[in-house]
């Protein structure tokens, strides 16, 4: 576990307790930042485009590029790969979630359009021919996908491979272990992990290896490199866990004092997001 520091001190700023009254709603707090919408244009700086592997061309599937606003050929950049939620996703609070790669967040937020490359990356489905909106789909080729595209960004675009950051909301922060430590090769890729809202272990969800003795396994493929977790509410559960199942771990925890089970909350100025970019700035300077 992290120390108390300064950087931490944001942390408990963010991580006041919610009282018996509700918390409020994430969009009583103006964004200050508006994701780009995906195009099919050609890979640009401060564009988001449509861009499919090879070996999947003449099919549906396809991911999601950011080239950041300073993005320039020849440079190096870190590099945020992220996991949509599920579709189809709806609350009494009005949060929606469609599980597309194109409505995700996390990573726009996280860098503030600047200094990183992001991708979205699909679960791919159980015929190989689509992006899977609902859980896994074709676990393995959703795995070989996702080492595909970091290869092709750090090979293409100047994606930094020792600076490879995996992050996902809901099922996508579960498929940070889920996907993101599935075995060692693909485990071997990342610098860190942002995980909002779910973690891997805590809980079984009824789709196949969701229980802690699998998880654990997963979980030992983690080697001492940090996690940023972040939970609306409070993330007390997931502390309590990964606390027994992988003492000595560096966690980093954030509860979003927000009542809404969605991504957005780092499209706003508030300490979360100011912990979360303190976290990525420290944990790209190997402190």
């Amino acid at each position: 576990m992290m120390p108390l520091t300064r950087f931490s001190a944001l942390l408990l700023t963010a991580g006041l307790r919610l009282h018996a009254a509700e918390a409020p709603d994430i969009r009583s707090v103006v964004p200050d930042l508006t994701v780009p919408a995906m195009t099919t244009e050609a890979p640009a700086a401060g564009r988001r485009v449509k861009m499919t592997l090879a070996a999947y061309r003449g099919t549906e599937v396809y991911h999601a590029l950011y080239l950041p606003d300073d993005w320039q050929a020849g440079r190096r950049y870190p590099v945020i790969v992220e996991y949509a939620g599920n579709g189809s996703y709806s609350n009494r609070y009005g949060d929606v979630c469609d599980g597309k790669v194109e409505s995700s967040k996390l990573g726009y937020g996280a860098s503030g359009g600047k200094g990183f490359i992001w991708v979205c990356a699909p679960y791919i489905s159980p015929d190989r021919m689509r992006n899977q909106p609902l859980w896994w789909g074709d676990v393995e080729a959703t795995v070989g996908y996702c080492t595909g595209v970091v290869a092709e960004v750090c090979a293409t675009y100047g994606g930094n491979p020792s600076s490879v950051f995996l992050a996902g909301f809901s099922r996508g922060s579960l498929a940070c272990n889920y996907i993101g430590l599935h075995d060692d090769a693909v485990a071997s890729l990342w610098r860190g992990f942002i995980c909002h809202s779910h973690y891997d272990g805590v809980r079984a969800w009824g789709y196949a290896d969701s229980d802690r003795a699998s998880a654990a396994v997963r979980l030992a493929r983690l080697k001492g490199r940090p996690q940023f977790i972040s939970q609306e509410g409070s993330v007390d559960a997931t502390r309590a866990y990964v606390t027994n199942a992988c003492p000595g771990g560096r966690f980093t925890f954030a509860p979003i004092p927000y009542r809404n089970h969605t991504d957005a909350w780092t499209l706003r100025d508030i300490p979360a997001r100011a912990a979360l970019r303190a976290w990525l700035a420290k944990t790209l300077s190997g402190e």
